[in-house]
């Protein structure tokens, strides 16, 4: 797999070679000084994006030979059969190599998309219009190394989704109903129409390269070659548009409903009067039984031992049933809380999601305008002279940017509190690791080919289901019928229900109160609150 990233770069670095002894020539024949540093400003970030690619290369192979993961592959494929473990284990290593190797290269493409190409469309625009052939070669050459690497990732994501959504078609036919289906059935469609909508993009990109190869040729039909780069451009930004337009829309939905349950202090606040009620009436009850306990303290008769004893009994009974009484209410009233800390968690991420895919869906519907732009200028004025549409493709590649290191930096930050702050979102009842320093804490922070696996979501989610759980769970024999029905009304509204899972309301009852199934749960959970 690495020979054919080594040859790409190869070419690369050969035409920005070439570019280079073009721009040497020109200089000799009296190119001013502004127009050397652009050729320089060009070409230097040719170079940066080749390298940085081969060091990308060069990580994922380092991973590829990572003893511990032959280790791991060797005892799974004891465990299950030397031929069907291996060969699971082949295909996970290959997916993760290049799941490795596309999260390794994603920063580059970042840095390509959201100042790269910009730049380049602006250097061609004032190319065209000073008729600089020398510039336009050396931003030519530029766009070929930035088009190159942005298909370079797209191919691998491309493959990496397509052996997900593989996986978890598998695992949703394996799981026929319940959580585990609803999961895997879930991202099998969404893994799907990644795979879909990368080849497509890994098409446009293929077009923008031929576009760009014909200009460092000078050939005659670089219009062409430039008009086709617009239409694939403008058309795979339009679907992608599209698709975050129909993502706006599901987590407007499941906003909408998560709302419509109400506030749980206002839901409630009947059923945490009839508690305190009963708290007041076996406070009532104890303390009627202690006054019956002194006057039979106080009898002479020949009976008072007896009477005594019966009194003891009666006020200890009574005590009891205030405690829990009063445990009941405090119980009830906890559990509203954290019910209505949930909701607003489920609400917030549904915002924070529709304004994330507003903004990337602008940037990509701005980008399909720029794509469409050029193709028009390709077609009648000449190649990208309208200035419109380098200036289209920049706003829209800062949007696009924008939501990009906006998820990075929410991402770097919980992969720091993850390991910095291991007791803050910690299960309850389980002892948390300990708190890794600052200067580690950075280290896992800058990881972000990890996911976060102990953060905010994951805890909403345990608490969502130890509310919506039955009374064989563990922590959840003690919430009331209302609380438990209110708990399960959110599942359904994050699109966890019974219709979902395939299942009749009975069974689906029946699978949140199965200890086993606790852990398909909160990752069920914690996934549809993420989603849309």
């Amino acid at each position: 797999m690495s020979t054919p990233i080594h040859r790409t770069s190869t070419r690369q670095s050969a035409a920005v070679l070439t570019s280079a002894q073009q721009r040497r020539e020109g200089s000799r024949t009296g190119s001013t000084s502004a127009r050397s540093t652009e050729h320089a400003l060009l070409a230097m970030q040719a170079r940066a994006g080749n390298r940085a690619t081969t060091a990308a290369v060069q990580r994922a192979r380092d991973t590829a030979r990572d003893p511990a993961r032959d280790t791991e592959r060797d005892r799974a494929a004891e465990n299950g059969g030397p031929s069907a473990g291996a060969k699971k284990n082949y295909r996970d290593r290959i997916a993760a190599l290049l799941d490795r190797f596309k999260k390794n290269l994603e920063p580059i493409d970042t840095f390509i998309k959201g100042f790269q190409t910009p730049t380049n469309a602006a250097f061609t625009q004032q190319a065209a219009v000073s008729a600089n052939e020398g510039l336009k070669h050396s931003a030519a050459a530029s766009g070929t190394s930035a088009a190159s690497g942005n298909l370079l990732t797209e191919a691998a994501g491309t493959v990496v989704s397509g052996m997900d959504a593989y996986k978890n078609m598998k695992d949703a036919k394996k799981h026929e109903t319940g959580a585990n289906h609803h999961t895997a059935k879930k991202k099998a469609k969404s893994k799907g129409a990644d795979a879909v909508v990368g080849a497509a993009n890994s098409g446009s990109y293929s077009a923008a390269i031929a576009k760009e190869v014909t200009k460092v040729q000078k050939a005659a039909d670089a219009a062409v070659a430039s008009e086709a780069s617009g239409i694939a451009s403008a058309s795979i930004g339009a679907i992608k548009g599209m698709r975050s337009a129909f993502r706006v829309g599901g987590a407007a939905r499941k906003y909408k409903e998560v709302k419509s349950l109400g506030d749980p202090h206002v839901v409630h606040a009947g059923s945490l009067a009839r508690l305190n009620e009963s708290r007041e009436q076996a406070g009532w009850a104890a303390a009627e039984a202690y006054v019956a306990l002194d006057a039979y303290w106080a009898h002479d008769g020949p009976e008072r031992l007896e009477l005594v004893s019966e009194a003891i009994d009666a006020a200890w009974e009574a005590m009891g049933e205030a405690r829990d009484a009063a445990e009941s209410l405090h119980r009830a009233e906890k559990d509203v809380e954290k019910l209505s800390t949930v909701q607003g968690y489920a609400k917030k991420k549904q915002l924070t999601k529709m304004g994330k895919e507003t903004v990337s869906g602008g940037g990509e519907s701005t980008k399909a305008a720029a794509g469409i732009v050029t193709a028009v200028a390709a077609g009648t004025v000449g190649l990208a002279s309208n200035p419109v549409g380098w200036g289209l493709a920049g706003a829209g590649a800062g949007l696009v940017l924008g939501v990009t290191m906006y998820k990075a930096l929410r991402a770097a930050t919980k992969r720091y509190e993850e390991v910095h702050h291991p007791e803050r979102w910690a299960p309850k009842g389980e002892t948390p690791e300990e708190a890794a320093s600052r200067k580690e804490s950075l280290k896992h922070a800058l990881k972000f080919w990890k996911k976060v696996s102990k953060g905010e979501r994951q805890a909403m989610a345990r608490e969502i289901y130890a509310l919506a759980a039955g009374p064989d769970i563990s922590g959840s024999g003690s919430t009331t019928a209302e609380m438990r029905e209110s708990a399960r009304s959110l599942l359904i509204a994050l699109k966890s229900g019974p219709a979902k899972h395939k299942l009749e309301p009975e069974a689906w009852v029946e699978t949140l109160n199965d200890p086993a199934k606790t852990g398909d749960w909160i990752q069920e959970i914690a996934e549809q609150l993420a989603s849309g």
